[in-house]
């Protein structure tokens, strides 16, 4: 192991000291209880915001009209939720229409392990469609997909591959229901292999609680404002 990857990892062991502190048993939910009350504050939570956002939906929608009219608004995609379930899941569209067919010819330039796909100045993301991932505006028609009950608003991000590519181990995430944020939003950590990712995603699962929700969604909004969050 070289210095620079073990130095990474006493960090990143740093880092989740405060997601340790957090002890389900000791937390005045019990776990069904914690679940509904869960359900509810989710509800809640976008009931509240959703009017308030209209406004921005709408200018959203209207810029992406304007850079790329024959293009849909919305870009919906298959996503893996619990118990490997699947489920479309919306966002607003920050690539070319045919993005899609796209990415087979740039296969080659995949920066990550496949089925994991990245690119770095990946250049199917248009101009609004930058502005939208820097700030994670794009992730906001999800609540959509929390009011139905598909994804929460905190937990492990959905992905788009199916169950039958995870191996035994990193079933874990399947166990809970997908999130719109979670700590690798907050870390930032858009480059991470998926293995990486899911040792967050376990770290969440098993201190998981209602305060900790909580401390996750005011972290998410210091990441995006500080430009931090993963997409």
């Amino acid at each position: 192991m070289t210095a620079s990857v073990f130095e990474r990892r006493v960090q990143a062991r740093d880092d989740l000291t405060w997601v340790e502190q957090y002890r389900p048993q000791r937390s005045l939910l019990r776990k069904q209880s914690y679940l509904v009350f869960k359900r509810v504050f989710d509800i809640t939570a976008c009931v509240l915001a959703l009017p308030l956002l209209v406004p921005v939906f709408a200018l959203i929608a209207l810029l992406i009209k304007l850079e790329s009219p024959g293009g849909p608004i919305m870009f919906t995609q298959q996503r893996t939720g619990k118990g490997g379930k699947r489920f479309a899941i919306y966002k607003f569209r920050t690539m070319v229409p045919n993005a899609e067919e796209i990415k087979k010819q740039l296969a080659h330039l995949n920066e990550l392990k496949w089925p994991d796909f990245k690119i770095t100045n990946d250049p199917r993301i248009t101009r609004v469609g930058k502005i939208l991932r820097k700030t994670s505006l794009d992730e906001l028609p999800q609540l959509i997909n929390v009011l139905r009950g598909e994804m929460s608003l905190v937990g492990p991000r959905p992905t788009s591959f199916a169950a039958s590519t995870y191996i035994l181990w990193q079933t874990q995430r399947l166990d809970v229901i997908p999130g719109l944020t979670g700590l690798w939003q907050i870390y930032g950590r858009g480059e991470s292999e998926f293995d990486a990712r899911l040792r967050l995603d376990i770290a969440y699962i098993k201190h998981r609680c209602f305060a900790l929700d909580i401390e996750i969604l005011f972290r998410t909004v210091s990441s995006v404002l500080a430009g931090r969050g993963a997409h």
